[in-house]
């Protein structure tokens, strides 16, 4: 009876204090990770003579999305495809959104020329990506590798200006 239900709530109690305390440190860790790839990607910058704004194109671009890369390729790999799109379009929602926003709600951010020619070749590739989608309602073989093609342009051309 009693003594059973109360070890239980004890245990119960103890499990959650630790998820709580991992959750803490799990946080704390995403904010020091967060601040040492800034900080990495800077001075990456400054020793290469790229501009901050190429290194965000790239070098942290890339170490960012590569745990989404690998969610979706699994995911469309199970036949999951809803969870692909989803991981993709979701994210890029989340960043451009919420993370931007919150972001230049703390600390405003300056829009330069290259800021604004990233903008509309995300424009434009999204619109490109939507109208792939709504051919035969899927994004085919030689459409992925129209996009993987476009994404190596779009680095290129960062890279050039």
């Amino acid at each position: 009876g009693y003594e059973e239900t109360q070890e239980s709530f004890e245990n119960r109690n103890e499990g959650e204090t630790l998820k709580t305390i991992l959750i803490i440190i799990g946080i704390a860790l995403i904010v020091a990770g967060g601040e040492a790839v800034v900080y990495g990607a800077k001075n990456i910058a400054l020793a290469a003579g790229m501009t901050e704004t190429l290194v965000g194109l790239t070098i942290v671009a890339l170490g960012t999305s590569l745990p989404e890369l690998v969610t979706s390729i699994v995911a469309a790999r199970k036949g999951e495809t809803g969870m692909a799109v989803g991981n993709v379009v979701g994210s890029n929602i989340f960043n451009v959104l919420l993370i931007l926003g919150v972001s230049s709600a703390i600390h405003p951010i300056a829009v330069n020329a290259a800021s604004v020619w990233d903008l509309y070749i995300l424009i434009g590739i999204g619109i490109l990506t939507y109208v792939f989608g709504l051919t035969k309602k899927a994004i085919k073989r030689p459409e992925g590798a129209v996009m993987v093609l476009l994404y190596f342009a779009a680095m290129a051309f960062a890279i050039v200006r």
